[in-house]
Order: C-alpha cells, then structure tokens, then sequence
C-alpha cells in the first residue's frame, strides 16, 4: 500500500460504527459475553486444524502437535474459564462508606463496566493463541474488539481474519491484516484501550501513538529472562525443564529461559544433562516434525549472527546436535539448542533479547553475584529460580522485580489462568488473564448512594459557616 491514510479512515469508519453500537446497547448482559465468547471457542474447534496448517505453512515448518497444544487448547482454556465465571465476576462489589455514613445508611460499591472498543496487535510466535486468549477478558468485560495480527505470519492472519468475518458482526469484531503501515495507522487509532504483544522497541512507538488520544495501553512485552539455578537444585531436572522450555517454538517465545547462571563448578553437569534432555526430545532435529524452524530469513540470520559474534570473542558454544546433522542445507530455517559458555556482555546474545534456541550460561560464586547481575539489567517479563533451599528462594524473590516467577520450572506461571499474566518497567505494563484480565479491560466505576439521615445532617456543615445571630 503507498499510503495508510485510506486504511486509518476505513479503520477509524468501523471503529466509530463500533463504539456508537456499544453506546446504542447500553448495559451487556451476561448472556450477549457468553454468546461472544462460545463464538471464539467455536471457531477455535471447529477450524483448529486449518489454523495449525495455517500457522505450519507460515513458520516453513511448526510443530503440529504443539500448535494444537500451545495455540488452538492454549487459547480455548482461557475463553472456557471466562465462560464459566463471568456471571461471578460482574457483581458489583460492596464497599464501606467512610466512617459513620455507613451506620447512617448510605451506601458505596464498584460495579464494572465495559470500556467500549479495545484495540489488540497480536505477534506471530504464537499467533493463534496471542489474538483469541485476551477475548477472554476483552469479551467478559463487554467489549467489542478491533484486531491487528502479525504480517509475519499472513496466512494465519488471513484465515482468522475470515473466521472472525463469518462468525461476528464487524461491529463485534473488526480485524485488519497488512505490514507496518496498518500497525502504525491502527495504533494511531482513539480506542478506548490498546493491548499490544510482541517487542520492546515497536511497544515504544504503540505507547507514543497510542498517547495521541490518551489511550490507555496494556503492553505484554519481553525481555532477557533469567534462570537462576541454587546450589540446592536437582541439575538433571533444572537441565531438563529449561530445555524443554527453550526449545518450545525453538525458543520463540517472550517468556523463554534467556540466559542461565549457576554456581561454579556446575556448568558441565548442566551441560551434561542439557545435551541429554535434547537427545531424549529431538534424537534428530533436521527433519524431526517436532522441532519448529525459525520463524523468516531475517530472524534465522539474526541468530546466526549472534553465535558468530559470541564465538569470535572467545566463547565455547555447544551445539545440542544428537544426530550431527549438518544445517548448512537445509530446506527450513532450523538452527539446533546451542548453549553459550561464560559469555561476556560485550556479546550481542547478552544484550538483546535471543528469541531462538540459543542459551548463554553463566557462572557464579555466590548467590548475591546473580542476584545483582539480574538487577543491573531491565526488569524482565519472567524470572526463574531452581532450589529447594527457601531461604535463598525466599533472597531471590525479595531482591529481584519481574513480571512473573516460575520456581523449579520455566514458562508455566503464563499457563496458570488464576494468575495475573503481565512485565514491569520495560517488559510491559498492565496484566490480564482471568478475574485480572476482566478487570483490565472493564472501568471500576465508584458509586456512593448518600442517605436521607446524612442529607439531614450535611445542611449544619453547608455555608453559612459563622454562626447565626
């Protein structure tokens, strides 16, 4: 397209035509959300399968079973909780008025209310999963919604786009496909809340085009996670754990393990079992159809590029290569589990964000070394700890600030839907999920009701203040 001023007016078109319809409908019932939601667990169901295709034939080749597992279950979990708890949730909720106006009979409570039309930008690494779990909350709070899904992965965003066409009115849901200048133009958009997934840097011109219109944003970024391993830590299942959680999506994930940091003289036990994790999971990677390639050519040179950089400053890379296939030819981007020893921060793979299957490990001599090497850098969206000593996982939680913790495993704190899912400072802001992704997206409107024995009462505090002659 040369120019996105079309797109912003048809976009701004339909967002008008949305909010004018929310106005028009006045208070949403229970029944209106539930509809809404059983739609999107509908389409999920019944077009899983052509979604899994889709989002195969995007990344050149992804794991069928995951996608069914991650995308299509990971995202009917949500809406199902949602379903069943909305009625729950909308309940105004009782406050106490300020003392003694409560035993006088006046009243206070919070009722939440839909905001109107969200704005969501979905990623492409887990595509599917990333635009229908917010309907969760977006469709429990009463809202209508407006979604922008990843260029990256055009096929699936076509066909989601046809699904949500068949399935809900555009005044229900809008959805509209293109490369950056949509993105742009679509932020730019006076919504009444904008959530956007995906990375740092883009969340940064959301946020600026997003404050035109004062929009408030939820921002699910990313980050270097960390692993911090305890000198308590089973290693075997440590090293089981994060690989598993490093080569799911081949690491293509915000939350993935980014870096490890251990106690000295533990780094080739970790190394022992990691190979050995990966050999049990992938006994060959090349054409192994549970292994997912990188998602395009520009990401799989990124990530090349940061083993090359590592390596000629002086890191030991282990390849987590069973088979020892060779990758210089290949038909998919596939690039093995690396591991980084002892990097160093001049390194690239220290300081952005990795998002493939490459892990740096790094060693300490003291628990407090990790502990500062984690706080000198962002906060990141998810933090990791291994042990059975509670003192020091007590240390590590108390002197440490993350989105999320997942102890003795990575990545599941997400998959808990009870929880707050959501990153601090650069990693993100706002949270959703459940009861607080319902929150999220509703306003919690104070009402106080005032009784006739205060009313009473007020007039001796109401000018004229000097006493009457």
């Amino acid at each position: 397209m040369t120019s996105a001023e079309p797109v912003q007016a048809d976009m701004q078109a339909t967002l008008d035509r949305q909010k004018k319809a929310q106005i028009a409908e006045g208070a949403v019932s229970a029944e209106t959300r539930i509809d809404r939601i059983d739609r999107a667990i509908n389409i999920l169901r019944t077009h899983g399968p052509k979604l899994i295709e889709a989002m195969a034939a995007d990344f050149g080749h992804r794991s069928l079973d995951q996608s069914r597992l991650t995308d299509i279950n990971g995202a009917i979990g949500p809406l199902e909780q949602a379903r069943k708890h909305v009625r729950k949730w909308m309940r105004p909720e009782k406050r106490k008025p300020m003392f003694p106006l409560g035993i006088l009979g006046a009243r206070a409570r919070v009722e939440y209310q839909p905001l109107g039309s969200v704005g969501c930008i979905s990623p492409w690494n887990f595509p599917v999963q990333l635009t229908f779990s917010p309907l969760a909350g977006i469709f429990a709070a009463g809202n209508r919604t407006m979604i922008k899904p990843s260029e990256f992965t055009a096929q699936t965003s076509e066909l989601m786009k046809e699904l949500f066409a068949a399935a809900y009115d555009e005044e229900e849901v809008a959805v509209f496909t293109g490369g950056p200048d949509v993105g742009g133009a679509f932020s730019r958009l006076p919504f009444d809340h904008l959530l956007f997934t995906g990375a740092t840097s883009i969340a940064r011109h959301v946020m600026k085009a997003a404050a035109e219109n004062l929009v408030p944003v939820t921002l699910e970024l990313g980050g270097k996670s960390p692993v911090i391993i305890g000198k308590s830590a089973d290693m075997k299942m440590a090293a089981t754990n994060i690989m598993a959680g490093k080569t799911m999506n081949a690491g293509q994930i915000c939350l993935a393990p980014d870096y490890v940091i251990l106690p000295q003289d533990s780094r080739d036990e970790f190394v022992e079992h990691a190979r050995g994790s990966v050999a049990r999971m992938f006994p060959n990677i090349k054409d192994n159809p549970d292994y997912t390639s990188i998602i395009n050519q520009r990401h799989y040179d990124r990530l090349n590029g940061y083993l090359d950089d590592a390596r000629s400053k002086g890191a030991s890379l282990v390849e987590c290569n069973p088979a020892n296939e060779d990758f210089s030819q290949q038909e998919h981007h596939r690039i093995p589990p690396t591991l980084v020893l002892d990097p160093t921060d001049d390194m690239k793979v220290m300081q952005d964000e990795i998002f493939g299957p490459i892990l740096p490990v790094k060693q300490y001599q003291h628990i407090d070394e990790a502990l500062a090497y984690v706080n000198s850098k962002d906060r990141p969206l998810g933090l990791y700890y291994f042990g059975q000593d509670s003192a020091e996982e007590h240390s590590v939680l108390s002197h440490t600030l993350s989105g999320g913790v997942t102890v003795n495993d990575v990545i599941m704190h997400v998959a808990q839907e009870d929880l707050p899912f959501g990153g601090v400072g650069p990693s993100g802001m706002g949270s959703y999920h459940g009861f607080d992704g319902f929150r999220n997206f509703s306003h919690a409107r104070a009402i106080y009701t005032q009784s006739r024995v205060v009313s009473k009462l007020a007039a001796a505090m109401r000018p004229p203040y000097k006493k009457r002659s």
